[in-house]
């Protein structure tokens, strides 16, 4: 079953929470989606991530401020869109080389493979234990907190993508097991393939000519294929999302820069491996072209046509198409790998 991409393969891209919302940060596609309930997908809204805020090794929330550590250093703001009142700081050596990072309960704290450390303040050691991590909190893919818990984002399971809900590391606390939202699901990365299907790039038979006399003849038929995108199809996921005036793209960009980004990704994150930047991704239309060819006896010819989609559904239609004497499908692939 094709995962979510865990943080570490992703620089730019993680979790974090302040206040009483979530955070899903998307440094690759310019932006962060902000929610009050992943599970019920609630009051999606998808931001402009300012240029200095982009690109962190991790990111943590807490009541007031967002820290975005790179490197050995902190960069604290108040807003992600304005990077507004900014700082930076120097991060413990104590507490550098974390796998994850979060706040919560009035803690920041330092996730390793099989411990945590707690401290109040990154930039020194100040009143910081370390403790053991319980082995059902490990392996997250994710890791964020909330004033008074702490959630983190386990490989797919059986039922799906799922974040568990806790308030103590060392006991195994859970107090929620939840599901999220489609509408969020989509913004995940890798998360399309949960919501749509895996990516899918394959030859369709769009057209067939035969001679079944004895005598070659010369042949010309119309043939009408469909160009480019299903606009329309893939801004449905986006349908629920308040897209910020600061954003700098629209509903629609965003949704087909998704898509391009799932199709890059390899079959173990739902994607087919193939870079389609160069594709046609204007609205979906017919076009015409004539095809001549000279048949010889009984022979025949298969007109075909590379299409990718998710599950089972075409969503962009190549432009280029490829005639073979057999019924089989042709074997290459037409776009550049990833």
């Amino acid at each position: 079953m094709a995962g979510i991409i865990p943080r570490h393969k992703m620089k730019g891209v993680d979790f974090c929470g302040c206040q009483t919302h979530y955070y899903i940060i998307r440094s690759d596609l310019g932006c962060y989606m902000r929610s009050s309930n992943f599970r019920a997908g609630s009051d999606i809204s998808v931001y402009a991530l300012h240029p200095s805020c982009q690109l962190g090794d991790h990111y943590i929330g807490d009541t007031n401020w967002f820290y975005i550590i790179k490197g050995n250093q902190i960069r604290r703001v108040y807003d992600l869109t304005e990077d507004t009142d900014s700082s930076v700081y120097t991060l413990h050596p104590k507490f550098q080389g974390g796998d994850h990072y979060l706040a919560a309960f009035g803690w920041f704290y330092i996730i390793y493979q099989s411990t945590y450390r707690r401290t109040a303040d990154l930039s020194s050691d100040y009143n910081s234990n370390e403790f053991p991590l319980h082995p059902n909190c490990r392996n997250g893919l994710y890791y964020w907190g909330l004033p008074d818990h702490y959630y983190f984002l386990k490989p797919t399971s059986n039922w799906g993508v799922e974040y568990y809900k806790g308030d103590d590391f060392q006991k195994d606390s859970c107090v929620g097991v939840h599901s999220f939202h489609p509408d969020v699901l989509n913004f995940l990365p890798g998360g399309l393939a949960k919501t749509s299907g895996p990516a899918l790039g394959k030859w369709v038979n769009i057209k067939t000519a035969h001679n079944d006399s004895p005598t070659p003849m010369k042949l010309t038929r119309k043939v009408t294929k469909k160009v480019g995108y299903k606009k329309e199809k893939m801004s449905q996921m986006t349908h629920n999302w308040k897209i910020s005036a600061s954003a700098t793209m629209s509903a629609g960009i965003l949704a087909e820069s998704i898509a391009k980004y799932q199709f890059s990704l390899s079959a173990e994150y739902g994607g087919s491996s193939l870079n389609a930047e160069k594709e046609n991704w204007n609205e979906e239309t017919m076009v015409e072209e004539e095809l001549s060819c000279e048949l010889k006896p009984n022979e025949r010819l298969y007109v075909w046509q590379f299409q990718l989609g998710f599950g089972s559904e075409a969503v962009l239609f190549c432009r280029d198409l490829k005639i073979t004497n057999k019924p089989n499908p042709p074997t290459e692939v037409p776009l550049p790998p990833a």
